[in-house]
Parts: C-alpha cells; sequence; structure tokens
C-alpha cells in the first residue's frame, strides 16, 4: 500500500498544505524546527490517530485555531480509500471513504505503518511502558479484536483503580464485593489480550531473530520473551488462565488496597530481549541494542505484510543519522523497491545509498514547501 496524497489544514505549523507523494522513497530535508516532522507525524496520525509525540491532541491543532484536519488517499492493493482525520478542543472524528466511523477500532488498520524514530532504539533499554506501547500499537494495527479489548479493559482498570483508592481510606464489605465483581470483569479481557500478545511476540520472533542474524552477520541470535505480571502457565487455554489471574489477585487484594492501585494485569507486563542467551538490556553493547531495535522495526514490515497481503509504509523519522553506516545500509537495502518510505533529515549528505539517490525530495521551511 502508499499514500498518494495529504492534505492538512491547521495542523501544527502548517495553516494549510496538500502534496502528492512517489510510491516508493520520499525524503523530507529541513532544518530543525521547520515542520519536518510535524509531516511525519501528520501520516501517522491519519494512520493510528493518535501521535508518537504527545498524548495530548490540542497540541496537533494550529495555534489559535479551534479545528486542524488531516486527509489522505490511499492506495491498495485492490482499492483506493480516502481518509479523513478531524481534530478539534472537544475531540476528533475520523472518516473512511467519508463516512464518519463510530468506533476507532473500525478505522485504524485501513492504512499500516511503521515508524522508526530516535525514541524507538530505547525500545530495549527503557522502560517496560515504552514496550508495551510498541505491542499494544503494533498489534492494534493488526487486530481489531484487540484494541476493542484493550479499550474494555481500560474502562474497567480505571473503575477498579477508584474503588481501590477509596477502600485504602475505607474498607466496606459492598465496595470489597463490588472489587470482585470488577476483578472477574477485569481478568476475562486481560487474558485475551495476554493470549494476542503471545501469538502476535512468536510471530515476531520469527521475523525479528532471522534478521537479527542477518545484520550480526550470523552470530547473534535473538529471543524475544513475554514477561506477564502474573505467572500464568503456557496454556491458551482461557478458563485455565482465567483461574490463574482470579488465584493471583485473591493473593495480591490486600496489598493492592494499601496501595490504592491495580499492581497486576496486562497494564504491568513487559518484554525481555535475549542476545545469545545473555539479557541485551543489562549486558548489551549499544550495538547490540541498537541492532534488536532495527531487526524489530524490519520484523514488523514482514509480520504486518504476513498479516495483511501487502507491505505497510515506513516512516524514518530522523533515524538515519543515528546508525551507523552498516545498519543504515542494511535498512535501507532492507526496503528497497518494496515499501513506500518517509525519510526525515536535515542533509541527505553522506548517505551514499541508491534509494536515497533515487528518492523524491520534498523541502521544507517554516511550514512551507519549497518548490525547486
Amino acid at each position: 500500500m502508499h499514500i498518494k496524497d495529504l492534505r492538512l489544514k491547521d495542523y501544527r505549523n502548517y495553516e494549510v498544505l496538500n502534496l502528492t507523494f512517489k510510491d516508493q522513497v520520499n525524503v523530507i530535508i529541513g532544518e530543525n524546527a521547520q515542520g519536518k516532522t510535524n509531516l511525519m507525524e501528520a501520516i501517522y496520525v491519519l494512520a493510528m490517530t493518535k501521535s508518537h509525540r504527545t498524548s495530548n491532541d490540542k497540541e496537533l491543532i494550529r495555534w489559535d485555531q479551534e479545528y486542524g484536519t488531516i486527509k489522505g488517499t490511499v492506495q491498495k492493493k485492490n482499492q483506493e480509500v480516502t481518509l479523513q482525520l478531524i481534530l478539534s478542543k472537544k475531540g476528533k472524528k475520523a472518516k473512511y471513504n467519508h463516512l464518519e466511523q463510530s468506533k476507532l477500532s473500525q478505522y485504524i488498520g485501513v492504512m499500516n505503518v511503521v515508524m522508526f524514530a530516535p525514541e524507538d532504539l530505547h525500545l530495549v533499554k527503557g522502560s517496560p511502558q515504552v514496550r508495551r506501547k510498541f505491542l499494544d500499537m503494533e498489534l492494534g494495527q493488526v487486530s481489531p479484536i484487540y484494541l476493542h479489548e484493550l479499550s474494555q479493559y481500560q474502562r474497567i482498570l480505571n473503575q477498579r483503580n477508584s474503588l481501590l483508592k477509596q477502600l485504602q481510606v475505607k474498607r466496606e464489605q459492598t465496595n470489597e464485593l463490588m472489587l470482585d465483581v470488577l476483578t472477574a470483569q477485569l481478568v476475562k479481557h486481560a487474558v485475551k489480550i495476554a493470549i494476542k500478545r503471545i501469538s502476535f511476540i512468536q510471530l515476531l520472533q520469527k521475523w525479528a531473530s532471522a534478521i537479527h542474524h542477518q545484520i550480526s552477520r550470523g552470530t547473534e541470535i535473538l529471543e524475544i520473551i513475554y514477561k506477564p505480571s502474573i505467572n500464568v502457565s503456557d496454556t491458551e487455554d482461557l478458563s485455565k488462565m482465567e483461574e490463574e489471574y482470579i488465584e493471583a489477585f485473591s493473593s495480591e487484594k490486600n496489598r493492592e488496597i494499601a496501595r490504592g492501585t491495580t499492581l497486576l494485569g496486562p497494564h504491568r507486563d513487559d518484554l525481555l530481549f535475549m542476545v545469545n542467551e545473555r539479557n541485551v538490556q543489562m549486558f548489551g553493547s549499544q550495538g547490540q541494542q541498537r541492532t534488536t531495535a532495527l531487526s524489530l522495526k524490519l520484523a514488523e514490515i514482514e509480520l504486518i505484510k504476513s498479516e495483511v497481503g501487502e507491505y505497510p509504509i515506513l516512516l524514518l523519522d530522523d533515524v538515519l543519522s543515528e546508525l551507523d553506516d552498516y545498519r543504515q545500509t542494511h535498512l535501507l537495502n532492507a526496503i528497497q523497491n518494496k515499501v513506500q518510505t518517509f525519510v526525515t533529515t536535515t542533509s541527505v549528505d553522506g548517505i551514499d545509498h541508491e534509494t536515497i539517490k533515487k528518492a523524491n525530495i520534498i523541502n521544507v521551511q517554516k511550514g512551507t514547501i519549497l518548490t525547486p
């Protein structure tokens, strides 16, 4: 798939923008704070309905404006589709072929993107929250059911945390009974999320391990391990897993009340990366950590292709300068002639690769596209 055009109105520092793209590589060049990352972000937001840089949608709307709009035409294998996102101070509306979608889960996944930004190099050594976000964003693109389960889980989790705070102040039998009800509801969604994640990681492992082995010139073996906060047995039996979750919550009940928050569940889970059976987060070199992050991103591309039948759009936000020549070359070789790619950079000087030499160049200055 590829995005054919992008139209922005009152988005970040863009008042009005209409752009068409090549279906292969588009390089967005500009100095810092001119708007090149904003342009890249707009493509990501159009696909995912949220930014990779901020959780506050109001920041996406141009200063002193009430609304911002992102619109694009996407060429898929068998059809051309129109996507539109209308951002306001009160919320957002997502339109697919001009029809407003009542649920974002019906919209996300129409256009698939993989973002690789400098912060993704911290995927390995960053906080568990970073890795959970990675899991949720990528899984959500290929599984609307997962997005629905995650949304329901988050809703019940918020209710449960509010109740735990009340119990922290005063324990009442009515509230304790309500806690048991919410726990049972939470568990039903938690186990479905866990099973989806385990299945996804197994697929990701298949692609990432082979890619990592190749980048490391055959010297390293990468293993990705799911680390749930609840020690569940290696099973995909829903009822058995539910029992293990209920038992774990029961044993932690007093501690959760004392802390006033939910201490177990998918919102506390993590990923572990092992290279040659050593924890790369703790013992890996910076090179190994970067190779792991690169392998994961390239694996995402292949995984999405295997799940939806066509390659996603790749967004490389200022990341080429963060990679050494060898990893940079491997990345560009991997995407050459098969993935529509957007690259932001301050300069292409020093990037000696055929992919970049043939690219469509877009120059950005102060929220304006400079014509050649």
